[in-house]
């Protein structure tokens, strides 16, 4: 009888007790989920200024830039290259040293087209820059 019985016991020993490692894991999840951090995507909203008809005299001394909704650049009334933007810059604050840049662009003008429009600007030593759109 006496090996019988240890027989038993060692019979019930063999399996593996999953409840405590199942509240641990349910405690590590709880855990997890109070202390994360819930990371919010942020983006950049352009509110572009609407267009007016006004011209004052310091806009008659501007260096006028058009961006069209094609993404067409015009200096002078002549389309001009990306690249080209800042020579033109150059040429014309050298005839007038205290003007200003105003960069006209049409509502659905591409946006990376006028962030490269304004670097060129800033590259050729121009920082004093107004933005207008055109309908």
């Amino acid at each position: 009888m006496r090996k019988r019985r240890q027989a038993d016991t060692h019979d019930s020993s063999t399996g593996i007790d999953l409840a405590p490692m199942l509240d641990f894991v349910t405690n590590l999840l709880i855990f997890f989920i109070i202390t994360a951090v819930f990371v919010k995507e942020s983006g950049l909203t352009v509110n572009r200024p609407t267009s007016f008809e006004q011209e004052n005299k310091e806009d008659s001394k501007s260096i006028q830039i058009q961006i069209l909704d094609n993404g067409e650049i015009w200096i002078d009334n002549r389309a001009v290259d990306a690249r080209a933007v800042r020579a033109n810059v150059e040429r014309m604050s050298a005839v007038n040293p205290d003007a200003g840049v105003l960069i006209l662009a049409q509502d659905k003008a591409p946006t990376g087209t006028l962030v490269e429009v304004v670097d060129q600007v800033h590259l050729g030593g121009i920082l004093n820059i107004t933005f207008s759109t055109t309908q």
